[in-house]
C-alpha cells in the first residue's frame, strides 16, 4: 500500500507570502509605463560616475 493512498489531499498554496516592493502594477512600476532608453542611460552614466569618483 503506498503512503498516498490514504492521505487526505494537500491544498494548493501557489501565492506568494508577501507583495514584492516593486511588482507590476504597484505605484513603484505601474502598468504601460517603460522607461525611456535616453533616462536609463543617463542613470547608468551618472552611478558610473559616481562610482569612479569614491
Amino acid at each position: 500500500m503506498s503512503k498516498t493512498a490514504g492521505s487526505p489531499a494537500k491544498p494548493g498554496n501557489r501565492s506568494p507570502k508577501h507583495d514584492e516592493h516593486n511588482a507590476y502594477g504597484s505605484s513603484k512600476k505601474p502598468f504601460g509605463q517603460a522607461d525611456d532608453k535616453a533616462k536609463m542611460l543617463a542613470r547608468m552614466k551618472a552611478a558610473a560616475e559616481a562610482k569612479l569618483t569614491k
